[in-house]
């Protein structure tokens, strides 16, 4: 696993020794942020549910101005704060359930939202009637959601901008 484009591209991330995490492919991670090139500068970005901290540090490395880390599994917590200090990134990285998390981010708002909770987890509508209700994402931003390819995402109140499939997962990408 590695940092496909941009401050840090090239550079490996932190072997994974848990099986429980599964970072997103370097071929869908590309994609995805090839798709959000010019969203993506400046943004301030949220990874919920980071597992390695992959999507966020690839974020951080294509121009975004900062991001912040989520997971309620202190191995994931764990694993994405050694990937940040193996490249020297400084960011916010919280050990807390999802709402916890988000509701503790009340009153601030993300340009991008990575939402990819542990498949068959039936997180995402939870998360999204959070992030909807509490205001989280900015006027123009994007929620990408990772999932599988057979999974109906539920939206919320947000709605389906486009959607892309990469072998077995599926990105979703949400707008107000």
């Amino acid at each position: 696993m590695r940092v496909t484009a941009g401050k840090y591209k090239g550079r490996l991330l932190i072997n994974n020794k848990y099986q429980h995490i599964r970072p997103t492919a370097d071929i869908v991670k590309q994609a995805l942020f090839n798709k959000l090139t010019i969203e993506i500068l400046d943004a301030k970005v949220l990874d919920l549910f980071s597992g390695s901290g992959a999507l966020g540090i690839e974020a951080i490395s294509r121009g975004a101005s900062e991001a912040v880390f989520v997971d309620a599994d202190k191995r994931s917590v764990d694993y994405t704060k050694a990937n940040l200090k193996n490249l020297g990134i400084t960011a916010k990285v919280l050990h807390l359930s999802f709402d916890a998390a988000l509701n503790l981010l009340k009153g601030q708002q993300f340009d991008i939202i990575l939402l990819d909770p542990p498949y068959k987890s039936e997180l995402y509508l939870p998360a999204l009637e959070l992030i909807s209700k509490l205001n989280l994402l900015s006027d123009n931003g994007i929620i990408v959601c990772e999932h599988d390819k057979d999974y109906t995402l539920p939206l919320g109140d947000f709605r389906l901008l486009d959607e892309k499939r990469y072998g077995i997962k599926k990105l979703s990408y949400l707008i107000k």
